[in-house]
């Protein structure tokens, strides 16, 4: 791991010490620089979750990935910086109907100082900064949306809500079981084989410093402030947007 490289790519600098705080601006800078994107499920090109192709791909050719990609290397980099980093295994929560994913579905990572932290920098829009692993205590993010962990029997889920007269809702749910990265390869797979999240639409989403822009199939989306703007996209636009707004410059379909 070329830990140097890694930070210049996130655009910070190498932290005195693993602290909570250290652990916050890297969670922030990373999710503001390294786009959540399926464009290689899209454009047919197989992902690995070897470690040195992950760095190749998000720190040397400047992409982006999904769940398994960018926590996978994440992780790596924590550890570098010498933090105590867990690998647990998430399932997603439908929004519509509640039905869980299936194991494996998304990876998340604890990170343990004087007290344990859920850390995440691919989920899409969620949490801006580690989350205590305590249970009902409520986080406020940088956006002012509220987050909460919810022990559920071995289990424990991740709930948010945008607003505080808002109902909760669960994003996902998660287990303390330490894990590889090896363990989630099965499942990467079936992500880009028979997902239909992933495999049935086009998306490149990053965090701006007062919301969020979107590429999502044909539309662009924007927040800002909570206000969300949407239009139709030109197809002969996505490879300008992707080099201006999210730094892409070599994919194709």
């Amino acid at each position: 791991m070329d830990v140097d490289a890694y930070l210049t790519r996130i655009g910070l600098a190498r932290p005195a010490a693993p602290t909570a705080q250290a652990l916050a601006d890297l969670q922030v800078a990373h999710l503001l620089t390294v786009p959540f994107e399926n464009l290689d499920i899209v454009a047919g090109v197989p992902i690995t979750l070897a470690v040195d192709a992950l760095f190749d791909k998000i720190v040397r050719r400047l992409r982006g990935g999904f769940c398994y990609e960018l926590n996978g290397l994440f992780a790596v980099l924590l550890e570098s910086l010498d933090y105590r980093v867990t690998r647990l295994s998430a399932r997603t929560i439908d929004g519509d109907d509640g039905a869980e994913g299936p194991e494996f579905d998304h990876l998340v990572l604890r990170v343990d100082l004087d007290e344990p932290w859920l850390a995440d920098v691919g989920f899409g829009d969620s949490f801006r900064t580690p989350i205590p692993l305590r249970p009902n205590d409520v986080h406020v993010d940088l956006l002012g949306r509220s987050y909460q962990l919810v022990v559920n029997g071995n289990d424990w889920d991740l709930q948010e809500r945008p607003t505080p007269d808002a109902d909760w809702t669960t994003s996902f749910r998660f287990s303390l079981v330490p894990r590889n990265l090896a363990d989630f390869e099965d499942t990467c797979r079936w992500q880009q084989s028979d997902s239909p999240h992933f495999t049935q639409h086009r998306f490149c989403s990053i965090a701006t410093v007062d919301g969020r822009r979107t590429i999502m199939d044909d539309r662009f989306i924007t927040t800002s402030r909570g206000e969300r703007t949407e239009r139709m996209l030109e197809e002969s636009e996505v490879a300008e947007l992707l080099d201006e707004l999210f730094g892409i410059v070599h994919w194709t379909t």
